[in-house]
């Protein structure tokens, strides 16, 4: 099982050496992947007062694409969106962006995307919340066409390409592209179209059910259910032990990648998470 890291995107900081040394750290320690997650803008509460949202404008967050292309300058790990909110921004861009991040890890890129939850956002990149769900699946098998095309036409809902493609093609092709969700309507689109899946739920009766909807729906699609990865994560609370064990249920549920999640653990600096994951890596045998 491929045991990796979140990067603890809303902690982090801005400063450009916390997020080279956090890098090349997790990798020291013998993580072998990094995931972010997406939101471009975030909502005023003095605007939006009925805001319930779990982050608001002053939340940071990295930009996922440029900032693995800086990671991918100063470290060998793989690195994952986890995911990126796909319906929100443009297809084609989104696959120029993933083929190039893909170019420069040397193939070791995996694009996860969903749909998101934050009307404000889609409003201010000029997208329909709305037809998210259905423009998604349009988004994948498009991305899917350039990534392995050199001349690519279509005629879709939302996206129209005549005669065009990208230069250079990724290294993979395709891509890796992994769902993020949590409802049955997303489970049922990832057994048609994900390479992977990053569950919302531990292992249990709630995960158990989640992984039998994707199953039917990939068999119904003729495509092989076991072919579909699987990636947990895990809190860390302050006990690496208790986190070894929780990595273990992962395993043993049939996780093929697992990430070890430091942010909301009252870590202060970027050596706090690293010397947290320190901990978990040894208790879990990275080195």
């Amino acid at each position: 099982m491929n045991v990796g890291v979140v990067l603890p995107q809303t902690e982090i900081g801005p400063d450009v050496g916390g997020v080279r040394s956090y890098g090349q750290g997790v990798e020291e320690l013998g993580y072998r992947h990094v995931v972010a997650y997406d939101h471009v803008v975030g909502a005023d509460p003095a605007v939006h007062p009925d805001w319930s949202g779990p982050y608001d404008i002053d939340t940071p967050f990295h930009e996922p694409f440029v900032l693995f292309g800086f990671l991918a300058a100063c470290t060998s790990l793989e690195l994952v969106t986890g995911i990126t909110i796909l319906p929100q921004r443009p297809t084609v861009l989104v696959a120029k962006q993933a083929a190039e991040v893909d170019l420069l890890t040397g193939g070791s890129f995996r694009l996860g995307v969903g749909i998101g939850w934050n009307a404000v956002e889609y409003e201010a990149l000029g997208q329909d919340f709305s037809t998210r769900g259905t423009r998604i699946e349009e988004q994948v098998g498009l991305l899917r066409s350039l990534w392995t095309t050199r001349s690519v036409t279509l005629q879709g809902r939302f996206d129209k390409v005549s005669g065009a493609g990208i230069a250079p093609m990724p290294i993979q092709r395709p891509i890796p592209v992994w769902f993020g969700g949590m409802s049955p309507k997303a489970f049922e689109r990832m057994g048609r179209l994900a390479d992977g899946w990053f569950p919302m739920v531990q292992p249990g009766t709630d995960l158990d059910a989640a992984r039998e909807t994707i199953a039917v729906s990939a068999r119904q699609a003729g495509r092989d259910p076991d072919a579909i990865g699987m990636e947990g994560r895990v809190d860390w609370r302050g006990d690496a032990d208790d986190l070894a064990r929780r990595v273990s249920t992962w395993r043993e549920a049939g996780a093929t990648h697992v990430s070890v999640n430091t942010m909301r653990a009252g870590l202060a600096t970027v050596d706090d998470h690293l010397e947290a994951l320190g901990r978990a890596a040894d208790a879990l045998g990275l080195r």
